[in-house]
């Protein structure tokens, strides 16, 4: 039952040996079901429905995808060309395959690299080539997947900081009823409003959620945090500060720019 009600979101890994082998497993579960279990998980179907957005299409890096997991459970080294997406810039790497992990719609690739001489985390569909060589590697006794995650807000890894962020009163009931961070603290304001609280690991990635808020949050620790969501608060404003040129006549803001369509 418990796999029937995951297929929605297994649909993200269609097209991998992972949504082969976890369709096949439920079909031969199925076959075990009585009858009234059958007609039970049908009626299930029809009122639950698990959905996952955004997410990629895993079938075009299938191939990678399998590959990878196959150099984790041997404990094979690979030698990759990854992408950087911050530096548009391609590197070839050595890698030790510790942990394909899953993480809001794309899978990752967590490992030690010998580049860095340091675990790191890179997007699978990235990767650009990848070769499985047949050096062999042991995950250390002392790697924790939960550990190595747990401080960052999201993927991005970075030095620890404290993040002090006002809600107004209008988001508040949203913000508390969710755990965002292990580390989260609550502190309720006499108008409504609350003060959100965490230690994480690089601000980079909570910067781009505190902005999904608009002017319903305001930063108020630490100061370099601050100071970076206003100088891109108001770079978004100066986008909106002249009219829309008609794209029939003139391209729109800067040369690289689509012009927006208007409906």
């Amino acid at each position: 039952m418990a796999l029937y009600f995951g297929r929605d979101m297994l649909k993200v890994f269609k097209d991998t040996a992972f949504y082969g082998s976890l369709e096949s497993l439920f079909q031969k579960v199925k076959t075990t079901l009585p009858p009234e279990s059958i007609k039970y998980l049908k009626n299930v179907e029809q009122t639950l429905h698990l959905g996952m957005k955004p997410y990629k299409e895993y079938c075009k890096f299938k191939e990678i995808l399998n590959r990878v997991n196959d150099a984790a459970i041997n404990r094979k080294s690979i030698e990759i060309v990854y992408y950087t997406m911050s530096r548009k810039k391609k590197t070839r790497r050595r890698v030790d395959p510790y942990r394909i992990w899953f993480f809001n719609g794309t899978f990752y690739l967590i490992g030690l690299c010998h580049t860095r001489n340091e675990v790191r985390i890179f997007a699978l569909d990235r990767i650009k080539m990848l070769h499985q060589t047949k050096e062999t590697f042991e995950v250390p006794e002392d790697f924790s997947l939960e550990d190595f995650t747990g401080p960052s807000f999201g993927v991005y890894q970075g030095e620890p900081v404290h993040i002090k962020v006002w809600f107004h009163p209008d988001v508040a009931g949203y913000i508390k009823e969710k755990i965002w961070h292990e580390s989260q603290q609550f502190h309720p304001q006499d108008d409504g409003s609350i003060i959100f609280e965490a230690d994480v690991a690089g601000a980079d990635e909570i910067r781009f959620s505190i902005m999904t808020w608009g002017s319903k949050a305001e930063v108020l620790a630490p100061a370099s945090l601050r100071e970076d969501i206003r100088e891109e608060a108001k770079l978004m404003a100066s986008r909106y500060e002249s009219p829309i040129m008609a794209e029939e006549s003139q391209p729109y803001g800067r040369t690289d720019e689509r012009p927006l369509k208007r409906g």
